[in-house]
């Protein structure tokens, strides 16, 4: 019998996860790290699953503890790009193996469905990372089908950065990924970065379209009441008309699981705010 790519007995495996990508796929697989960086702010940005006790957080991404992870004694240390650098000195603790999370594809979601099937072969759990991709793809399906039977403006998709900043979120990234997938126009069609945002002021958010601004928790608790002295903001069409919608945290930097996380959340908003 040959072994498991991790070595031993794939459900014995102690794995480390320096990318939250990696992690809320391998919790949807049943496999739950028991390492994670930043773990002590998962339940505010990532909110579901919720983070079991006794997670060990082994610091930010870019500054891990490397001291704590070694007393861990993990099989593996799982890395996206995000954290190659570090690659060398968690090599010293562990076998790494490095996934690549985020790239443009041709299709929407392509790459989270990619993730998901090679951590299902990594783990051992091929059966349960099918059946993640057809329960998120019925997902998808569903909503987009509640959707359709709306009318709908194009939406504009910002996280406030602050009462003067925001970012716009377009491109190649997760949430316009989800956007295609359920049929939605983002109104947002200028450039943005390699991750699917562009930082822009305020002015920036000036259209003559009418369109549903979408922002997501945590909100900076000075940003709208300071926006709401601003003239520029208040002659906005979407603050005139009140077409302004706060969804729950989701993960940009995401996989499948906060896509899906995602579109369920916007499309219950957009069936409520459509009466």
């Amino acid at each position: 019998m040959l072994p498991s790519p991790l070595g031993a007995s794939a459900a014995a495996q102690r794995v480390a996860v320096l990318d939250w990508a990696i992690a809320e796929t391998l919790f949807a697989l049943g496999k739950p790290p028991v390492a994670l960086v930043a773990a002590s702010d998962w339940n505010r940005f990532v909110v579901e699953p919720r983070l079991p006790a006794g997670t060990a957080d082994i610091g930010i991404q870019q500054e891990v503890n490397f001291e704590l992870l070694a007393a861990l004694r993990p099989d593996i240390i799982l890395t996206s790009p995000f954290s190659q650098d570090q690659e060398p000195a968690l090599a010293r603790i562990a076998p790494v193996r490095r996934f690549t999370v985020f790239e443009p594809t041709p299709s929407p979601l392509e790459r989270p469905r990619r993730l998901t099937r090679e951590l299902g072969a990594m783990i051992g759990a091929e059966r349960q990372a099918e059946a993640l991709i057809t329960y998120s793809d019925a997902q998808f399906a569903a909503c987009r089908a509640r959707l359709a039977r709306l009318r709908l403006p194009p939406v504009l998709l910002v996280g406030f950065l602050d009462a003067r900043h925001v970012r716009a979120y377009g491109g190649v990234g997760l949430y316009q990924n989800v956007l295609e997938t359920l049929g939605l126009q983002n109104a947002w069609t200028k450039l943005t970065n390699a991750w699917g945002f562009a930082t822009t002021g305020i002015e920036g958010l000036a259209t003559d379209k009418d369109v549903r601004l979408i922002t997501f928790q945590p909100v900076p608790p000075d940003a709208l009441p300071t926006l709401a002295q601003s003239p520029l903001w208040r002659e906005l069409p979407f603050v005139k008309a009140g077409h302004m919608s706060t969804l729950p945290p989701v993960l940009m930097f995401g996989a499948l699981p906060a896509a899906l996380r995602f579109a369920r959340l916007l499309t219950t908003e957009l069936e409520r705010v459509a009466g």
